[in-house]
């Protein structure tokens, strides 16, 4: 996996450090991710985009020199342009051979386990971890041996009001790539046409998670997987609890 260059980087860093001033981005405890070795960032995915991790890499390619590799929805390998697009940010859109490459260099890999079905919902469900049994993430993490380490924040849930459930819907018309389509609005209009909501966007980070990494832990055992899955989501929903706990206009709305 080559590293995110050329044009896609430069258009990259540039828009999201717009949108880091829009929102008034900050990070709680950035720590954990300065530290040497490579680590699954793996966070709650926000409406409609996950926009505040997009602001993260930018962030961390400031102190550490390279854009964390994300795993991007498989239409990036559908959509024409589109792979050439997640190629020059580095990202993959599934466990590619070219993850090995970059974890070998000790470098982060990004990744929201609900997806659109997550970050596509309705103003009637916000700031809730929404993964169901998902394993994909936590078996990427035990095939490279790779510390999880959980993201949640606020603000993320409040830059457009959702009027629908997007994953549902784009199903059940049949949109190509797995698409959602969701309505929702922003402060200039329906999106995409409109701008986000200028709300604060604060970034909270967890401490590394290694249960997967432990002697004796057995990825081929249902049960094992699971617990260990509940424990991560149940990580990342406490740092949007404890990220809009802290923030009284976003906890009085909820």
């Amino acid at each position: 996996m080559m590293r995110a260059s050329g044009l896609p980087l430069a258009t990259w860093l540039a828009f999201f450090g717009l949108m880091r001033r829009y929102h008034r981005y900050e990070v709680v405890n950035l720590a954990p991710l300065l530290r040497p070795g490579a680590k699954l960032i793996v966070g709650y995915h926000g409406r409609p985009l996950a926009v505040d991790l997009c602001m993260l890499t930018v962030t961390l390619h400031e102190h550490l020199g390279y854009l964390p590799h994300g795993v991007a929805h498989g239409a990036f390998d559908r959509i024409p342009g589109m792979r050439a697009v997640a190629d020059g940010l580095g990202f993959v859109t599934g466990d590619d051979p070219r993850l090995a490459q970059a974890v070998a260099r000790g470098e982060h890999v990004v990744l929201q386990p609900g997806g659109t079905r997550e970050g596509c919902r309705s103003f009637r469900h916000r700031y809730r971890v929404d993964w169901g049994e998902r394993l994909g993430y936590l078996r990427l993490a035990v095939r490279y041996r790779l510390p999880i380490v959980p993201v949640g924040g606020s603000g993320m849930d409040d830059a457009f009001v959702g009027l629908n459930d997007g994953y549902a819907l784009g199903r059940r018309l049949g949109m190509p790539a797995r698409l959602p389509l969701w309505l929702g609005l922003g402060a200039t209009g329906v999106w995409p046409l409109s701008l986000p909501f200028p709300v604060k966007m604060t970034q909270w980070v967890g401490e590394p998670m290694t249960r997967h990494l432990e002697p004796g832990f057995d990825a081929n055992d249902r049960a094992s997987m699971l617990a260990a899955h509940r424990e991560v989501a149940g990580a990342v929903q406490a740092l949007l609890d404890k990220a809009r706990a802290s923030d009284p206009g976003k906890a009085a709305a909820a």
